[in-house]
């Protein structure tokens, strides 16, 4: 019998680098190492990531040809900005007359500050006419005696007319620097903008290839034939090929993996996922099944970087525990700083015996922090009083958790504190979480709230080692549901091994036609195929927004086709339950409405004032799991071969007019195993267009499920 085929995910982070083996067929985790990131090594962290997949390959009786899927992800580009360890950027602008004007302005970008008192090391040349040869040729030789390692070439308008950037890097080629095009980065209008994200992509390329270069050499020689991916700041991966040309989709990658990891391991379709490490957590929302992105702000300034939308909160299962002054009694606050920064233990991890004769004290963790950071010394030394202390002391960890610990002795870790507040443990645990996760829970009700979240359906995931010390708490005090993810301490590097392969286009087009919404479709499908992605099941998300004319589409697909393994498959039964939790009813008024081969469509009724009624609609995949919620919806069923008659008949009875102008439903089609996003589009008539190209490769005869929702 053949061995089943395993992905591996590696994350490589400040300290550790973590790895995971995941079953390519089932998603099961089958191990886990963890390996110092080798920094000061002369092959920098690829020699860690080798040998993480060594010993990874060497536990679970792995060879190198048994890797379907390798990808890592890296701090390596965040860390290099944020430390200013980046290279001087040569930016030839071009332009002649007024268009010079504004391409001169772009010198200001070394006033960018990297680091305190660090700066983006830039050398400007202008050039009048790229057709020039000469010309450019002696700005190269002046940006590169002023030290350029990397060159830039940006000129106004180059997202329309690209002949001028591509001259420049022509006639520069022969000088050996790694180069690019300020529209090669991003397609999207905004001279300004758009050069400063390409400088800051140049600033990082020459470090991040060298760092490629390596990784690809080690894991080749290593025997590993599956292609190389990395982790982008979206939630997906690309090929190496495509991280050597755009590094900058690296930065911010960290937090984009573990939301990854749970959207496909723990299936979640609306929720908010928080990453608790040591000292912070890491919020970001899951919405519709996709994660929340927008463009990010990097080194103080928004950039045209597609990242993941996280926001951080100084709390995490490490931070301190702080108290009021002496005579008041109170838990005034937790955190920012941890035990880790203070180097101390964790109360609740000393034995009992180390805990004996234990008074409270405060401390300033570092030099100007305020000395009210509550600590114990006892006869074992000085421990750290932590909100992982408070969490294992009420029994919010559960057994098995990387943060678990025995309860009575957190108990008897708080004690002291009790004493001093003048309570009894149970309630000085509770306000040591209470100060903590009020923290997290600001950011988490101002997220449900930007992103439109039915509070009643939206679940909490908690990941990373220290989720046991915020999650099952704030799930409790805000009445939402909530769990910790299955192997939460690398939900990070599972993330990594399952992400999908992704590519997001964005063009200005005002007034776009129904053929150039298409063609940018096709440009982001070709793209995730060219990468490794199997045709035959990339997913195309096109959002056309008319106020800034952007028509933008993301495209998704795996390496491979990947055929779950059906054993665990929820029957009627266990979606019919599903379904009615999310919809709040009991399951008797719960009706089952269509379905295809993979996804069923629920709904029920829900009374209205004047007589009128609405229907809430539940989408659950084979596993049980609500893929999409709709608060009202119409469903309707057919073929491939009838769905252009009838989903032109269904579009044209559900749009909407008024003094926004037109506005079709949010369509979706149900079709094969796939559930085919449509919404992003306003106009009738492209999102007909756009549902006929997802039609168009398949059987005459196979069903097709419409769900669509009137827009107001």
């Amino acid at each position: 019998m053949r061995t089943p085929r395993i992905r591996v995910g590696i994350d490589v982070g400040g300290t550790f680098t973590d790895a995971v083996a995941v079953d390519a067929t089932t998603l099961e985790l089958l191990g886990q190492v963890k390996v110092p990131t080798s920094h000061h090594h002369e092959d920098g962290v690829a020699h860690g990531i080798v040998e993480a997949l060594d010993r990874l390959l060497e536990q679970t009786g792995r060879a190198p040809a048994d890797v379907a899927f390798l990808a890592h992800g890296t701090t390596q580009a965040t860390n290099a900005l944020l430390e200013g360890d980046v290279a001087t950027v040569g930016l030839i602008g071009i332009g002649s007359g007024p268009s010079a004007v504004f391409t001169r302005r772009l010198a200001s970008f070394g006033k960018l500050e990297l680091a305190p008192g660090k700066r983006l090391p830039l050398a400007y040349a202008h050039v009048a006419d790229p057709d020039d040869t000469a010309a450019v040729r002696r700005a190269v030789e002046q940006v590169k005696d002023e030290g350029a390692q990397v060159l830039v070439a940006s000129q106004p308008f180059s997202v329309d007319r690209p002949e001028g950037e591509r001259a420049v890097l022509d006639a520069a080629r022969p000088y050996g620097l790694p180069m690019t095009a300020a529209h090669e980065i991003t397609s999207l209008y905004g001279l300004h903008k758009r050069t400063r994200t390409a400088v800051v992509n140049a600033a990082i390329l020459p470090r991040m290839l060298a760092t490629a270069d390596l990784v690809d050499r080690s894991i080749t020689k290593a025997g590993v034939t599956a292609p190389l991916m990395v982790m982008r700041c979206d939630g997906g991966v690309m090929a190496l090929d495509e991280m050597r040309r755009r590094p900058l989709l690296t930065v911010l990658s960290g937090p984009a993996a573990g939301v990854a990891g749970a959207l496909m391991r723990e299936r979640v379709s609306e929720g908010v996922f928080l990453e608790t490490g040591g000292t912070s957590t890491d919020i970001s929302v899951v919405r519709r099944g996709k994660v929340a992105v927008r463009h990010a702000t990097v080194l103080g300034r928004t950039s045209y970087l597609n990242a993941l939308d996280v926001r951080t909160v100084g709390v995490g299962g490490g931070s301190m525990v702080r108290i009021g002054r002496s005579g008041e009694g109170r838990v005034t606050g937790v955190g920012p700083r941890s035990a880790h920064i203070a180097g101390l233990p964790y109360a609740c991890f000393a034995s009992p015996g180390q805990l004996r004769d234990a008074t409270v004290d405060t401390v300033r963790p570092l030099d100007g922090d305020p000395a009210d950071y509550a600590v114990i010394d006892a006869a074992g030394g000085r421990f750290a009083i932590t909100v992982t202390c408070a969490a294992n002391a009420l029994g919010r960890v559960p057994e098995g958790d990387f943060a678990r610990c025995d309860p009575e002795t957190a108990r008897a870790a708080i004690a002291p504190l009790a004493a001093v507040l003048g309570t009894d443990v149970t309630t000085a645990a509770t306000r040591i979480l209470d100060a903590g996760v009020a923290q997290v829970r600001t950011v988490v009700d101002a997220m449900i709230r930007d992103y439109r979240l039915d509070k009643d359906t939206a679940v909490l995931v908690g990941g990373g080692g220290g989720a046991a010390s915020v999650t099952p708490h704030l799930a409790r005090t805000s009445g939402m549901e909530g769990r910790i993810a299955r192997h939460n301490e690398v939900i990070s590097p599972i993330g990594v091994a399952l992400a999908l392969v992704r590519e997001q286009v964005e063009r200005i087009v005002p007034g776009a036609s129904q053929e150039q919404i298409l063609a940018v479709r096709a440009e982001a499908e070709r793209a995730v195929v060219a990468q490794g992605a199997a045709a035959d099941g990339v997913e195309v998300e096109v959002t056309v927004d008319p106020q800034t004319s952007t028509v933008r589409a993301v495209a998704t697909g795996a390496t491979e086709l990947r055929t779950q393994d059906r054993s665990h498959r929820a029957d009627d039964t266990e979606r019919l339950r599903a379904a009615a939790v999310s919809l709040k009813t009991d399951p008797a008024a719960v009706h089952v409405l269509a379905g295809t081969a993979a996804h069923t469509v629920y709904g029920t009724h829900v009374r209205r004032r004047l007589r009128q009624t609405r229907q809430p609609v539940r989408i659950v995949d084979m596993d049980g799991v609500v893929r999409h919620h709709a608060a009202d919806a119409r469903v309707e069923s057919t073929t491939v071969a009838g769905a252009p008659e009838v989903l032109a008949r269904l579009v044209g009875e559900s749009t909407s007019y008024g003094d926004g102008g037109v506005r079709a439903p949010a369509l979706r089609l149900l079709l094969g195993s796939r559930i085919a996003d449509l919404s992003g589009v306003l106009d009738p008539q492209p999102l007909l267009a756009l549902a006929r190209s997802e039609l168009r490769t398949r059987a005459a005869d196979e069903p097709v499920v419409a769900v669509l929702e009137v827009r107001s």
